[in-house]
Parts: structure tokens; C-alpha cells; sequence
């Protein structure tokens, strides 16, 4: 069986409950959902769709690199959206992130998120080589 390494930095909000922000297995990394939380403060300071993405991104981008990938080593991620009135605003953002690289994705409209946020997002990522 593969050894599982979790992924901690501070670059990242910590976690809020009994998880990781990330978990490496093999060439794998599993992300946990990231909300828009200051990684300093552990709040979120982020109002509004756009900004609250912006943020979001930067943790994802902050646990995968600590984990040894990157957005460009990612292949999957799932979103979360409050409101899926929000998915215009938030897929604009996400492509800026992304760029020419679009990872394969799912995007649900959930009855509520952590700490009444409006975006989480998830991935699954291959290790930088």
C-alpha cells in the first residue's frame, strides 16, 4: 500500500475540523475543500463571489504547491457554489487561475457551505515532476 504524507502550510487557511488540508499518496494529491480564509487571520475577510474565489484560489494554489504540484498538475476539481446564480462570476475567475489547462470539473449549487461562505472548491492532482 502506498504511504499517505499529509499536507500542512501555512501558506493555506489550517483546518478547521479533523482533516487535512491535503493528503499525498504515490504521485496523488487530494485536496481538501478551500474556503475563502485568510491563511494569517483564519477568517474570511472576502466579500462577494469574485473576491471570495480570488481567494480561494490562492489557498488551493498554496496547499498543491506545498503538496509538490501545482494548478497546472491539476485534473479534477469540484466547486461549490451557495448560490449557482454565482457560477458566471466565479467560473471567470477560475479561468484566470487555470488558463489553458481546464481539469475536469463538477459544479453543484450546495444548501449551505462552512462559515456561510459562497464558493469551496476541491482537486485531485498529480505530483509535479
Amino acid at each position: 500500500m502506498a504511504e499517505l504524507r499529509v499536507v500542512s502550510t501555512p501558506e493555506a487557511p489550517a483546518a478547521i475540523g479533523p482533516y487535512s488540508q491535503a493528503i499525498v499518496t504515490g504521485e496523488w494529491i487530494f485536496t481538501s475543500g478551500q474556503i475563502p480564509l485568510h491563511p494569517a487571520t483564519g477568517t474570511v475577510q472576502a466579500e462577494g463571489i469574485v473576491a471570495q474565489t480570488h481567494q480561494v484560489m490562492k489557498n488551493l494554489s498554496a496547499v498543491l504547491d506545498a503538496a509538490g504540484g501545482h494548478l497546472g498538475s491539476v485534473i479534477r476539481t469540484t466547486v461549490f457554489l451557495a448560490d449557482i446564480a454565482d457560477f458566471a462570476a466565479m467560473n471567470e475567475v477560475y479561468a484566470q487561475y487555470f488558463g489553458e489547462h481546464h481539469p475536469a470539473r463538477t459544479t453543484v449549487q450546495a444548501a449551505a457551505l462552512p462559515r456561510s461562505v459562497r464558493v469551496e472548491i476541491d482537486a485531485v492532482a498529480k505530483v509535479a515532476v
